[in-house]
């Protein structure tokens, strides 16, 4: 085949840009974010903050994907703006760390939660000592996990987008349910009005290594740089939105339904992401939101509703979730790298279609990486590489819609971002406060994530400057 086929709809790229944010964050991070803050009020707070920026973010990229209806998305919008070097520093963070670590991330909470069902898949079965390597079961079932949707993904987009639509519904239901239960058990408890009697009175809880606790109050810079680390959990639980611009391809009339696809699903994310945490907090005190058994807030919730069988109820929601999550992030993560190859800027053979017209080899090459990155660390950790540079990233695109505007004042927009230009500022000056909070406030995480950002440019120096010749005819094939 020589070409993407249009086969997606609003519908599915709505369920593409929700099912690829809804993973495993929804039911974790909320505890690590009440043990940065205190404050029910101020996590609160974060995840509007985190849901804003989300939402200004899509808004902004709906005039680029309008404009630039192409295969590779965010790869496409930078190279535009700003030239080759950094579009190909962006697609090498992306599949160095901010995809491949998503899909991995998203894996690994899967393999944790099956566990719950099959012990045998726990983190403390031990199949290999390496000696510099210690390799697990739950690694093990992450890994067959992705490879499993890499194959199903390689037979054609009508399965992806048939699983994925198929499992963001059911993941959106489930979630609607576990808040309108949430609300109704809990409202009547009392939980809420206590956890909010604590005001905006915010404190970090601080636990030493013989296991002591301390609250820690906060106020100023210190307040700030809490907030920050919190909006880590918050942004990630909100992170791929992005994904739908890498398979413009294969959507149907993509300068409509892109931009709405973004719009669309970001908002109804960020809805059901505070009501879920008024949820939690109408059922769980302060103290045992940030106590969650590994900061399992979700099931916390859940067996507080259901008593027992709340955990394993809870279990088989996020192992659907996730799985959901990670085949948006499989499916559109290789269009990328397609989109890469036919600038001659990946391996050639990614820029190439299957007989399924899907890039099977950008797939296949992306699911290594991603196997290779679930033996890398934990969950926590893999979270804290990623944000740092996705947003660096979110703020270079956002930056070139300005640039373009000046650039290009005559180039087709069929959408305009509203309130140009004051919310695409917005969205700029709170992504750097975060990264610039960020990088004062966990320094060895952030700086990781610049230092691969970094050496990218290296490893552009280092390719022949022939194959940084595009491919003209990939045009055709990416349009």
């Amino acid at each position: 085949m020589t070409g993407f086929k249009r086969s997606l709809t609003l519908l599915d790229a709505t369920m593409l840009v929700a099912g690829s944010m809804i993973g495993s964050g929804i039911f974790i991070v909320s505890s690590d974010m009440m043990r940065q803050l205190g404050s029910p009020a101020w996590m609160l707070v974060a995840w509007l903050v985190s849901g804003i920026m989300t939402v200004l973010a899509a808004l902004s990229y709906g005039e680029l994907a309008a404009m630039m209806p192409k295969a590779g998305g965010q790869y496409v919008y930078i190279q535009r703006a700003f030239g080759k070097l950094p579009a190909f520093l962006y697609g090498w963070s992306a599949f160095t760390v901010i995809q491949t670590g998503l899909i991995a991330a998203v894996g690994v909470a899967f393999a944790k939660y099956t566990a719950v069902f099959v012990p045998v898949f726990s983190e403390g079965n031990i199949v290999a000592d390496l000696g510099f390597l210690r390799i697990n079961a739950s690694q093990l079932l992450a890994i067959a996990s992705i490879v499993v949707l890499t194959w199903f993904n390689s037979r054609g987009i009508r399965n992806g987008k048939l699983l994925q639509t198929s499992f963001t519904l059911a993941k959106i239901v489930s979630l609607l349910a576990l808040v309108a239960l949430g609300l109704w058990f809990g409202l009547g408890s009392g939980v809420l009005s206590e956890n909010f009697s604590i005001g905006w009175q915010a404190t970090n809880l601080r636990v030493a290594p013989d296991g002591t606790e301390t609250q820690v109050p906060l106020a100023g810079l210190a307040l700030m740089a809490a907030f920050a680390v919190a909006l880590v959990g918050s942004l990630f639980s909100s992170d791929a939105w992005n994904n739908v611009t890498f398979i413009a391809g294969e959507v149907n009339r993509p300068r409509r339904n892109i931009p709405l696809g973004m719009l669309l699903g970001t908002t109804l994310v960020t809805v059901l992401y505070i009501l879920a945490n008024l949820a939690y907090l109408a059922l769980l005190p302060v103290t045992d939101i940030q106590h969650a058994a590994a900061d399992r807030v979700g099931a916390a919730a859940a067996g507080v509703i259901f008593g027992a069988p709340g955990t394993l109820i809870m279990a088989g929601l996020i192992m659907v979730s996730t799985f959901g999550c990670n085949n948006g992030l499989i499916l559109s993560g290789a269009r990328l790298y397609y989109a890469m190859a036919r600038d001659g800027l990946f391996f050639r053979r990614a820029g190439g279609l299957n007989r399924s017209s899907v890039p099977a080899f950008a797939l296949w090459t992306q699911c290594i990486w991603s196997s290779l990155l679930c033996l890398s660390g934990r969950y926590g950790d893999l979270l804290e590489y990623t944000m740092f540079a996705s947003v660096l990233f979110y703020i270079v695109t956002i930056s070139g819609l300005f640039v373009l505007r000046v650039k290009e004042p005559a180039a087709e927009r069929p959408y305009r971002v509203w309130g140009y230009p004051l919310l695409p500022v917005l969205y700029l000056i709170a992504a750097a406060a975060f990264c610039i909070s960020l990088l004062a406030s966990k320094p060895l995480y952030a700086g990781m994530g610049l230092a691969i950002v970094a050496f990218g440019g290296l490893v552009y120096a280092a390719v022949p400057r022939s194959a940084m010749v595009g491919d003209a005819g990939a045009e055709g094939d990416r349009s």
